[in-house]
């Protein structure tokens, strides 16, 4: 590895994208700050019962990514911990994380950053000054070497424009980012808008107490669960290295076809009312395990987009009335700005579109790359990971020098490019604007770390492990096995998988099977897989 000097570099956030960030930062020797603006980590998963500014889940959440899949990289989750874990058991495993690694007492808690600058010698250094205010309510600014902005986008509750007749309306209106629990919710009428995973999750939770609940969707949604056959976590299912490779043979149409199949062979969504106009893929998908059920019991009514407000009923463009509304959610999610930055002019935004290498690098710094955006990307499976493997781009291609990133022309091509597909792929809306698949993205990032796998001599050095890789779901230890910072229990972690899946929801579950059978079988498969794609 390049020798590299001691560099000073600051961490905004202690969530779940600026944690590894920091940890990262431990393994490169670099002399790193974190900033977080509340009293503890976890950030999003952090549960706030109270009205706040900062990001948060409601009580009852769960995450929709399986805990293999969710986990980072030299740090598997427990075996007894639920493969879909609470929020709570989320953010035991994040304060467990960081306290493992020592990052807890050296995070400087409610400290909070006002502006980012670039410094008056950044033309030469790539320094960046920093201005902040801590825990005492003291104004300080500081020169750092590189910025870290870890601080996630959802923060700031995106809210339609005013309906006709909205201002009349003497029902309560909230955005779902101020909606916490069930509670106030006894014996109402309810109009939820928006059918993405909190407008989903707010309707199946109100459908137990409230007297109705209709839930508004423009275009309808393809409804996931966590669970695929035989109980196996989905995203173990779906995020692997063998079926990612075999899209490229596979015409997209079909790969859809299959996929709805599937999910109407759970419930049929055209009956429900749910089936939309766009394939499968082309929209982030919907994660809700009840809500077909709810239908079914009638105690969530779907209805179509909000025609005007009257001064207690909502119309809709079909006509129908629900008379009588007591509260309204809006579940239409989240803006995110970068006003810390340069009053904005660095990064600007426009309907939640922005110009940034691989989401991460803006184009503006491109001289130096001394500043990276972490963790602004809307996947298909969990966010950690991905989070995780920016952090290491950073650190090995802007603080060691490990190798040189594209010039600002070559980074511009690929944000087009990047653009380009996603507008051919998919809905046109502002929710579909930082969209990555877990298993590609992954995959060029750990190509500019230098951390991914060489299939070929895997094969030959150790079979078992490379069927495991190849055939196997694509979780994070897999960028430990070699590259920068190799991890020597990456290749433990990887065989354990299934067990942790299994010991989840069976305490005296015992895992002795004999998989040489079906190691031979991978062998002879992978064999066949190497002749055909040719890694």
């Amino acid at each position: 590895m390049p020798t590299c000097v001691r560099k000073k570099i600051l961490i905004v956030g202690a969530g779940a994208s600026g944690l590894p960030a920091f940890r990262h930062a431990q393994l490169y020797d670099v002399d790193a700050t974190c900033f977080e603006a509340s009293g503890e980590v976890g950030g999003l998963w952090s549960y706030k019962p109270h009205e706040t500014d900062q990001s948060s889940v409601m009580k009852s959440t769960v995450i929709n990514t399986s805990k293999e899949m969710t986990a980072y990289s030299d740090f598997p989750p427990e075996g007894r911990m639920a493969n879909f874990m609470h929020n709570t058991e989320m953010h035991r495993y994040l304060k467990n994380y960081a306290t493992a690694f020592g990052l807890t007492e050296k995070i400087k808690f409610h400290h909070k950053v006002t502006s980012v600058l670039r410094s008056d010698d950044y033309s030469k250094s790539g320094r960046w000054t920093v201005c902040y205010t801590d825990d005492k309510g003291v104004n300080h600014e500081e020169t750092f070497d590189g910025v870290m902005l870890c601080s996630g986008h959802h923060t700031l509750p995106h809210m339609p424009p005013k309906y006709r007749g909205q201002e009349k309306f003497r029902g309560k209106i909230i955005h779902s980012h101020s909606y916490k629990d069930h509670r106030g919710y006894e014996d109402k009428i309810v109009v939820v808008v928006g059918i993405g995973n909190s407008g989903g999750d707010v309707a199946v939770e109100l459908s137990r107490i409230a007297k109705k609940v209709y839930l508004v969707t423009r275009r309808g949604s393809w409804i996931f669960n966590r669970i695929f056959d035989y109980g196996e976590p989905m995203d173990l299912v779906l995020n692997r290295k063998f079926l990612n490779d075999l899209k490229n043979f596979v015409p997209s149409s079909l790969a859809s076809w299959f996929i709805e199949k599937k999910l109407n062979y759970r419930f049929d969504h055209q009956r429900y009312g749910l089936k939309p106009q766009h394939r499968v893929f082309g929209a982030h998908p919907t994660v809700n395990d009840e809500l077909p059920n709810r239908i079914a019991c009638g105690t969530v009514l779907i209805k179509p987009n909000i025609s005007q407000f009257s001064e207690n009923d909502v119309i809709f463009e079909d006509g129908s009335v629900v008379k009588s509304v007591d509260e309204v959610v809006m579940s239409t999610g989240y803006s995110f700005e970068f006003k810390l930055l340069e009053e904005g002019n660095l990064v600007p935004v426009l309907e939640n579109e922005v110009e940034l290498y691989k989401y991460m690098f803006p184009l503006q710094t491109a001289d130096k790359n001394t500043l990276a955006i972490i963790g602004l990307i809307q996947p298909y499976g969990s966010i950690m990971p991905l989070s995780e493997m920016q952090a290491r781009v950073f650190f090995w291609k802007t603080v060691t020098g490990g190798s040189k990133l594209p010039t600002e022309a070559e980074m511009r091509k690929d944000v087009e490019k990047a653009r380009n597909e996603m507008k051919n792929r998919y809905v046109t809306s502002r929710r579909h604007t930082i969209q990555v698949d877990y298993v590609p993205y992954i995959e060029d990032l750990a190509a500019l770390v230098g951390c991914q796998v060489d299939m070929k001599k895997l094969l030959f050095s150790d079979p078992v492990l490379a069927y495991k890789v190849y055939f196997g779901p694509r979780v994070p230890y897999v960028y430990r096995l070699h590259g920068p910072h190799a991890w020597k229990n990456a290749r433990q972690a990887i065989c354990e998988v299934d067990e942790r899946v299994r010991r989840a929801t069976r305490d005296d579950l015992i895992i002795s099977p004999d998989y040489s059978l079906l190691y031979a079988l991978g062998v002879l498969l992978l064999i066949m897989g190497f002749l055909v794609f040719s890694f």
